[in-house]
This record gives C-alpha cells, structure tokens and sequence, in this order.
C-alpha cells in the first residue's frame, strides 16, 4: 500500500503538476488511512483487499474522532484519487470508496477587507529600508494584482515588468498568465527594487528571486504569509492570511461593476463556478449597505 502511494504521489507531481504543498497533504491523510486499516486489521493490507467497508469505518473514525466535515471530505477526496489511479493502473478491480457522499459542507463565504482596511494596509508606515520597502511592494502586489501566496513567492525578477505594470506568473498546474499589478503596485515595486540589494549580505550571489529574506535567499511562502498577517493583524485586528486580499481584490472588483469572466481570467480560474463565490460577497455586501442605509431596511 505505501508502496502504491507513493507511485500515486510521484504522478501526481510529474504528470498533474500538483504543488509539493497539495502533495504532502495528500500524503499525509493517505498515511492516515493507512495507520487506520493497520489498527483495524493488525497490518497494512495490499490495495486490493481494501473494500468499501474499510473506507466508511475509516470515515466513522474520523467523525468519532471530530474532524470538521471540510477535513473528512478533503481525506475521502485523496482516498478516492488514490484508488482511481491504482484503477487506471490495473492495481485494483475499481475504486472502494466509489459511492460513498462526502459530507455536506456549509458554503463559506470568503473573507476580505472593506475599501479603507485595504488602504490602509498597504499605506500604513512601513520602515524605510529594504525589508519594509519589500513588505510594502508584497501587499500592493497582493492587493493589485490578486495572485496566489504561491504565485508571489515564485516570482524572479525577469518575471517583472514595472514598466507596462505586469507580472508573469505560474498558477495551478504550471499555467503561465499575465496579470497586471497596477500603478500603485508598480510604484512600490520600483521603490523595493532600487534597495534590494540591501538584503543580500557580502558574498552572497544575487539570485532570480524577487523578493528576499534577510539572508539574500528567496522568501518562502512561511515567510511571506507571517509578515502579511502581522501587517493586517495591526491594520484590521483580524488573523488573516495573505488570501483574503486576493479575495479582497475580486470582491472589490466585482462591486465595482467589473465583468465575471474577465475577473476569473485576472484570477487564473479553470472554472468560472469558481469566482462565483465572489457574487455572492458582492451581494451580502449590498445587503449590509441596504440594512445600514435604508429606513425600512
């Protein structure tokens, strides 16, 4: 079985071009499974003596053990890819877990900034040396452009275009896109980029990474996410990540009048279902201004 799962895994990231993020949490929930079949049956059986009863006693463990319902679908979801690829392979005669339902999840709307907690985010005093310069540049990007923890920790600096206000990026699955940043981004940017050289310590070779640590190495997503949610921590009292500003960005859009497609293409999303939920941010945000503003609201 681990055997088989870690073939599984290796074609998730050679041919589906999956993250090394996505991996590890699809490996992690396999080896639950597994640890689970193992204190069941006293082994870990080969997969094709997994059935379908072994798959709903390992839901009925993780409801016992009182895993949120978003968490036991994520894990059934990897049990299910699992089993569908060994299928494809020939490993097994079909896919155990094929008809279980995952449990029913509420629809959680996003959480975003309103206008002033936007701006003042990214205006907020930030110390005037290379770090600050680059946590300013991080949360304009961030707010400008709507692109991914991932996709701003990816960036090199041939993927810049300060100029034209672009930025080349590498979404989900290796797709490039072109996204624009907008001026005030541009101009954070160009502040960032003339004190970079700041961040690299004497003997360090300069790299292809747009934005450095400390240490003059590429800043890691870890990294990134810390000091964007301190810097809003401070701005809106909120514990947020640095993906409630790409949600801030669509949903600003979108009350402004912008088109659907175009902000899911702006996104990099496959499916436009996907940047639906941003319609209904929209529309709860109206509900809010009718609610505050109308005398019989």
């Amino acid at each position: 079985m681990k055997e088989a799962i870690q073939k599984f895994l290796t074609h998730l990231a050679r041919e589906r071009h999956f993250s090394p993020r996505t991996g590890e949490a699809y490996r992690i929930d396999l080896l639950q499974f597994c640890d689970h079949l193992s204190g069941q049956m006293g082994r870990v059986p080969p997969p094709p003596e997994v059935d379908r009863a072994a798959v709903r006693a390992f839901l009925g463990h993780l409801v016992r053990a009182g895993l949120k319902k978003r968490s036991i679908a994520r894990k059934l979801t990897a049990v299910r890819s699992l089993f569908g690829y060994l299928s494809r392979e020939g490993v097994v005669p079909g896919d155990p877990a094929a008809g279980l339902r995952s449990p029913k999840l509420e629809r959680r709307l996003p959480q975003f900034l309103d206008e002033e907690e936007a701006r003042m985010a990214v205006e907020m005093p930030y110390p005037e040396d290379a770090a600050g310069s680059r946590d300013r540049a991080m949360l304009e990007l961030f707010y400008g452009g709507g692109i991914r923890l991932s996709e701003l920790s990816g960036l090199d600096l041939d993927a810049l275009s300060v100029e034209t206000g672009t930025a080349r990026v590498l979404g989900k699955g290796d797709k490039e896109r072109i996204v624009p940043i907008g001026q005030k981004a541009a101009e954070a940017l160009r502040l960032y980029l003339d004190r970079r050289s700041d961040l690299i310590p004497p003997g360090v070779p300069d790299e292809r990474a747009l934005f450095l640590n400390r240490r003059g190495r590429r800043l890691s997503d870890r990294g990134i996410q810390g000091i964007v949610s301190r810097r809003l921590l401070r701005t809106t009292g909120r514990r947020l990540s640095p993906h409630a500003l790409r949600h801030t960005f669509a949903t600003h859009l979108l009350n402004a009048g912008a088109d659907l497609n175009a902000v899911k293409e702006l996104l990099g999303h496959v499916s436009l279902s996907t940047t639906q939920v941003y319609t209904h941010v929209s529309v709860e945000h109206l509900k809010k201004v009718y609610r505050q503003a109308h005398p019989r609201a």
